[in-house]
């Protein structure tokens, strides 16, 4: 049984994800994602009219009459949300921790996925791998999915994103839409990251808290690293302290951009407390128009 409150909480993203998809946006998730091309579905005989390129040689040759190829679009996509729920996702200044945006922004993707007639799957990670569940489709899966998001309780709290990327590697063989929804708060991922962009359709989430880049002017503070446990203590009545932790926070910011764009991965930069509806449609408008070009 579904605990009361958790139930609760699942109706209600199920409600509110379903209006945002039905209300903003319907129609951009399958504009964007249009599928992996043309799939073979048969032979058959020659008829006067079909295209002469399409005609099979090897068959024709053997029944000595002409045999085309037939293919149909295949549209049916598999998408992958590639999730990391370490512990320095349990964090947020606002009136949500980023791992409870994470969840909500993967039950609103999983949503217009099944909309559209796709499979979903999710891989959960720390710097171990939590939990993966194949690609499937309907409604009742994504129920299942985001249960297993909004409960889970994690068994390590640092993070490996390298490790994550070889293991989906392992797990998946044909190509998939992978969300890689994280803080991005690990190191030394670049070279699976490249790699997973190769052979994917690979979107960057990166997920933010405002106090991650911006202090307040509260006195002194102390700090803990979620994933460590290094406690330090800052002065943030101090402009110069304040000024440089600005710096530093803006340096990571812009250094991960400049990787994913080393890459030509498209990012989704999300901020707690800040609509990520919004955001996704921003990504979603912008994709489109640069596949127009």
């Amino acid at each position: 049984m579904i605990p009361r409150d958790l139930a609760k909480k699942i109706r209600y993203l199920q409600i509110y994800t379903s209006k945002a998809v039905n209300d903003v946006l319907a129609g951009e998730y399958q504009s964007v994602f249009k599928g992996q091309g043309m799939e073979f579905q048969e032979v058959r005989e020659y008829q006067p009219g079909d295209e002469v390129r399409t005609i099979d040689w090897n068959v024709t040759a053997r029944m000595g009459h002409p045999f085309v190829k037939r293919f149909v679009e295949e549209r049916e996509l598999s998408v992958i949300f590639l999730v990391d729920l370490s512990a320095s996702g349990a964090f947020g200044s606002t009136h949500q921790m980023k791992n409870e945006v994470a969840a909500e922004l993967c039950a609103l993707l999983a949503f217009s996925a099944i909309k559209n007639n796709d499979k979903v799957g999710l891989l959960v990670f720390t710097d171990c791998i939590e939990m993966f569940v194949p690609p499937a489709k309907g409604t009742s899966h994504v129920l299942r999915l985001i249960e297993e998001l909004l409960n889970f309780k994690p068994r390590q709290a640092k993070t490996n994103i390298s490790d994550a990327i070889d293991y989906l590697g392992h797990v998946t063989t044909k190509r998939c839409v992978v969300f890689l929804v994280s803080d991005f708060q690990g190191t030394d991922f670049d070279k699976q990251l490249r790699v997973l962009s190769r052979r994917h359709d690979l979107i960057a989430v990166s997920i933010t808290d405002p106090r991650e880049v911006k202090l307040p002017n509260v006195g002194l503070v102390e700090l803990e690293d979620a994933e460590t446990g290094e406690l330090i203590v800052i002065d943030t009545g101090s402009a110069a302290v304040r000024k440089q932790y600005e710096k530093l926070g803006a340096g990571q910011q812009g250094r991960l951009k400049e990787l994913f764009r080393s890459m030509d991965v498209d990012q989704i930069e999300v901020f707690t407390g800040r609509d990520y509806v919004r955001d996704l449609v921003k990504f979603f408008r912008t994709r489109e128009r640069r596949a127009q070009k």
